[in-house]
């Protein structure tokens, strides 16, 4: 099978979107009608543009409302048919999608239907050309895949064929078995299409909410199945209607239609155990061990802040880099790299970002592994020069430009800080705060990003994605979402805001892009972290009394234990699996701040605090810009 995307998935105009497109690896595209009235040129040109990128076009869509027209209608249908041959044949194209008829005017009946498209088969076959019938799930009569295949089956004619789409396969949930019995030879094309489960009309989520493959929740890996058993070996074209997508990047939206389907097929490949042709096999996705370090990007002054800092959350000095202004903060399992860096990459980070997370280092089992299945997604790999004594640790480009590490505990990469670091002399310094992993670690990112972020993590690493929540922040609402390991070892929060008033869209602006907000750190017991930190003159987020009163009010708590909640501005969920503690500090340079958890059970992240801590911090900030004058 061949790989092919439609032009409506990209941002940009024609030309923008084809260059892109064939960047990005795919050699088919689907010119949609609406690009090619507003291209300045002519359909000639476009078909020599699009072979000197070596490119193919697939399939000139939509022509609708044609099946089922009464007289005279029916005649203008078939006139407005031929124009459309003339343009296909300028552009050297071979093949015209007809959408389901959603016209009042239009007449119902598989027979009608059918002889509509036996003539226009007859008149495409004139000019060798082929048509295929696609079922929409807003269609007047036909909205059924089935029926689309009875239409084509009924009219009984070699140009004319069925055009399979798994929005609309999928949308009303339709049974797929029966793909299984169609003849692969009479399938034109198969369009792929994601789309997180809604409860709104059909059109409407198909226009704006449709993602690549693995960004929503529609059996796709099914779909897939029941189609190879049909012996389809044509298109597999992505078509994806997506406001964000139309606000982002035409080249990074391109690769992550590639990314998709290479991870698609992967999955259909593991569910198969068999190879799918036109697709590399790639190692499996990596089982991630946990969070091995993360990694700040500073000057020397600001190195000095970040030390003290970390040094009120209990964190210690262990060890200086060997030959590089490098040190590294542990407590726990927890390490944290300050790097001051006057030249390569993170003193690059540091000039565009300022104070930043750089880097995050993941355990995983096999770092050679890993970096070759990300290779083989598209990801983009990171390599720099390595000093004496150095290990090369696999790498690829994170958000933001951050980069993502990859060791694990079978080379000598589980040797890196004995290698690399050079130990320090424990000196006396602010008492050990009981921090002992990494809990979570929460992105912000541009709205338009969010589905590409959560592709890249989902795809490469063995996570699972949990349902997205709308946080409600005092300047807008902020879309959260969480990629996970089943065992907690990693766990990442991905959040957007379409309001530019938002802390997570504050913090793009403040951070020249995305990246890591905050860290959360787990303790075993909360409340005797908070007294540590207190005494180690760490500043917490104030939470306003009336956050208690209510928690009182809402959940059946001890008085003394809610006064020590109180007491130690401690926030407090529970579900069915347990109990939720979290308390934040106030953030470095206005920039990122780390969170405090103590976690028994419980599988969420305090969403119904967050508005409380959103407010506290937009009123902390506030005061703090009042203050500046």
């Amino acid at each position: 099978m061949k790989t092919s995307i439609a032009t409506v998935c990209l941002s940009g105009g024609l030309d923008e979107k084809l260059e892109a497109i064939a960047a990005a690896g795919f050699r088919g595209v689907e010119i949609f009608e609406s690009d090619l009235l507003s291209y300045n040129g002519t359909p000639a040109d476009v078909a020599r543009e699009v072979a000197d990128l070596g490119l193919k076009v697939v399939t000139f869509q939509p022509f609708r409302d044609f099946e089922g027209m009464a007289e005279p209608q029916r005649a203008r249908t078939f006139d407005r048919a031929e124009r459309k041959f003339d343009v296909m044949q300028e552009l050297g194209c071979d093949l015209l999608m007809v959408c389901s008829n959603v016209s009042p005017d239009s007449l119902g009946g598989i027979e009608r239907a059918a002889a509509d498209f036996r003539e226009l088969g007859e008149r495409a076959a004139r000019r060798g050309l082929r048509v295929g019938f696609e079922a929409l799930a807003w269609g007047r009569h036909i909205s059924d895949y089935r029926d689309a295949w009875e239409v084509v089956r009924r009219a009984d004619h070699r140009s004319i064929g069925l055009v399979l789409d798994t929005f609309h396969a999928c949308a009303r949930k339709t049974d797929l078995k029966p793909i299984r019995s169609i003849p692969g030879d009479r399938i034109f094309l198969v369009q792929l299409a994601d789309a997180p489960w809604l409860d709104m009309d059909v059109l409407s989520w198909s226009r704006h909410f449709r993602c690549f493959p693995g960004q929503g929740d529609m059996p796709l890996i099914e779909f897939m199945e029941v189609v190879q058993a049909t012996g389809y070996d044509g298109e597999l074209s992505l078509e994806i209607f997506n406001d964000q997508f139309r606000a982002g990047s035409p080249r990074s939206v391109a690769v992550d239609g590639q990314r998709s389907l290479a991870y698609l097929m992967d999955q259909l490949r593991a569910r198969r155990g068999t190879e799918i042709p036109g697709f590399p096999v790639i190692p499996s996705r990596s089982k991630c061990l946990g969070v091995e370090f993360i990694e700040f990007a500073v000057d020397d002054r600001t190195a000095d802040e970040l030390a003290k800092f970390l040094s009120g959350l209990g964190f210690r000095n262990l060890g200086h880099h060997k030959s590089k202004a490098v040190t590294r903060w542990a407590q726990g399992s927890i390490n944290l790299v300050i790097n001051k860096e006057k030249e390569g990459f993170a003193h690059s980070h540091y000039i565009t970002h300022g104070p930043s997370v750089c880097a995050i280092g993941l355990k995983v089992e096999s770092a050679t592994k890993t970096l070759d299945r990300a290779e083989k997604l598209h990801d983009t790999p990171f390599r720099q020069k390595v000093g004496p004594g150095e290990l090369e640790i696999p790498a690829v480009r994170g958000m933001g430009g951050s980069l993502l590490y990859f060791l694990d505990g079978t080379s000598k990469l589980a040797n890196v800080w004995d290698i690399e670091f050079a130990p320090v002399r424990a000196t006396v310094g602010s008492t050990n705060a009981g921090l002992t992993v990494i809990d979570h670690i929460s992105q912000s990112m541009h709205y338009e990003d969010m589905l590409s972020w959560l592709l890249f993590y989902t795809s490469l690493l063995d996570v699972r994605k949990t349902p997205q929540l709308d946080i409600t922040d005092p300047g807008g609402i902020v879309r959260s979402q969480v990629v996970e390991s089943a065992d907690g070892a990693l766990r990442i929060a991905l959040n957007a805001s379409q309001s530019q008033r938002t802390q997570s869209s504050r913090f793009l602006t403040e951070y020249f892009g995305s990246g890591v907000q905050h860290i959360a750190f787990a303790t075993d017991d909360i409340v005797s972290t908070a007294v540590r930190l207190k005494a180690n003159g760490v500043e917490t987020l104030r939470i306003p009394e009336n956050y208690y009163d209510d928690l009182e009010a809402r959940v059946d708590l001890p008085a003394e234990r809610l006064a020590v909640l109180k007491a130690n501005n401690v926030l407090y969920d529970r579900d069915e699996n347990g109990e939720y503690l979290q308390l934040y500090t106030r953030s470095f340079k206005d920039l990122f701040f780390f969170e405090i958890v103590e976690r028994h059970g419980y599988k969420g992240f305090g969403a119904i605090n967050a508005p409380i801590r959103l407010n506290a911090q937009s009123r902390l900030s506030n005061d703090s810009a009042a203050s500046s004058f």
